[in-house]
Formats: structure tokens, sequence, C-alpha cells
């Protein structure tokens, strides 16, 4: 992990050790980079849970709860796909918050509508969730390396955004 990992690891940690809230993920093409993020900070057990791998749709669909019409309609590579993931992945592992991720790393298995490098980042609660597009290609393993780092970083300004000010919590 670089250097930046880590820092926004540390901070996803102070977050999330401070509000007593829980987290997974649902990953797909990035096949556990996300959750071994989170877990590169001692005392990340205290908020996550764990991880499911669903690299094929019969695993999103059946673990997470993922439309099948939606698959079908869409294909897993698609916005929506990602927001299922996040409420699908809260509902199964009983947490708070989840980040899921969605895509083509490459080399091959891209299409015209759908080119290698496309990856969905999706994260939130299951009232609320915000994604991230990534786009562009750059060979398999700086893919997965970007996903990784942006799904992170999508988190962090996710659960900085959903802290209460500090006047209220006083109150």
């Amino acid at each position: 992990m670089d250097f930046e990992g880590k820092i926004i690891s540390r901070e996803i940690n102070e977050l999330l050790w401070e509000s007593d809230k829980t987290i997974a993920t649902a990953e797909s093409c990035t096949g556990g980079r996300v959750a071994e993020a989170i877990i590169a900070v001692p005392g990340a057990s205290k908020y996550f849970k764990g991880g499911i791998i669903c690299y094929v749709n019969e695993v999103k669909e059946n673990l997470l709860g993922v439309s099948h019409e939606l698959l079908e309609e869409k294909t897993a590579v698609c916005e929506e796909v990602a927001i299922e993931m996040v409420k699908g992945a809260c509902r199964a592992l009983k947490t708070d918050y989840a980040v899921a991720a969605t895509g083509i790393a490459g080399p091959s298995g891209g299409t015209k509508e759908i080119p290698v490098g496309t990856i969905w980042l999706a994260c939130g609660s299951p009232d609320h969730v915000v994604t991230c597009k990534v786009e562009e290609d750059h060979g398999r393993d700086i893919n997965l390396a970007i996903a990784t780092n942006k799904a992170m970083q999508l988190l962090c300004d996710y659960l900085k955004a959903s802290e209460e000010p500090k006047e209220a919590k006083d109150s």
C-alpha cells in the first residue's frame, strides 16, 4: 500500500473508531483489495465486520440480493449494481456502511459500451449511497490500484460528510 493509501486508511480508522459504526465490503473486480486497505490499520476489528468477494453475478444475486433483471439489462458494470451491492452488503453483514466495486480491470473483457478500465465504486448506508466511476485503462494492476485508492477516498469523504457538527454533539 502506498503512503497516501495508509493516510486514508488511518483517517477512516479514526472516523469509524469514534463513531462506533461498522463497515463491510462487497467487491467484484477488486477482489478484496478494498477490505485489505481498510484492515491495514491496527484496530480495524472494532468496525470492519467482513467482506463479500462477488466476482460472478450468481454471488451478487444470491448473497447481496442484486436484481437478476438489472444484471441482465445493464450488466454488472453499472452504477445501479454498485448501489445494490452496498445495500446488500449492509444487509448481509449487518453493518452501518459498506463499500462496493464492480468493473472490468482488464486486460480483456471490455466492450465498446463498457471498455476495460471502467469501474463503478459506491459507498454508503442502506439509506444513502454515493458513487464514483473510474474510466481510464492503465493496465490491470494500475486499474485495480486506482480503483482501490478511489474507493477508500470515496469512503473517507462520505464518512466526513456524515459526521455531525461538533456543536450538535455537545448540545
